[in-house]
């Protein structure tokens, strides 16, 4: 078992397409993610491959603050393609208080 344990996790839409893959947002995690091969139009492929990496890495830090706990994952994400071995990420949850799930916060390469 995984970073996340059985918590679910939540990637939303605007997470990935408004922000990790615009380049007018984030420059650089933007090029990162788009020269991995992922592709705004098909958002949820870096969705799914940033749940695959959380579940699969391992915790590297965990902040409280007053929405929750912050935790940061290390690990390898799958990529499109045939890629045999994914680059090394990090992504960073929050557990609000109350919530049954973790939400994305952001990711970027390590």
């Amino acid at each position: 078992m995984g970073a996340t344990g059985l918590k679910p996790l939540r990637v939303d839409y605007s997470k990935v397409v408004d922000y990790l893959l615009s380049p007018e947002k984030s420059r650089g995690k933007a090029a990162f993610f788009l020269r991995m091969g992922f592709d705004p139009e098909q958002w949820e492929a870096l969705a799914d491959a940033l749940k695959s990496q959380a579940r699969s890495g391992e915790i590297s830090g965990a902040v409280e603050s007053p929405y929750g706990t912050r935790y940061s994952v290390d690990g390898v994400m799958e990529t499109p393609g045939s890629r045999s071995s994914g680059p090394r990420i990090r992504t960073v949850w929050i557990a609000e208080h109350g919530a049954d799930e973790w939400r994305l916060i952001t990711a970027y390469p390590l």
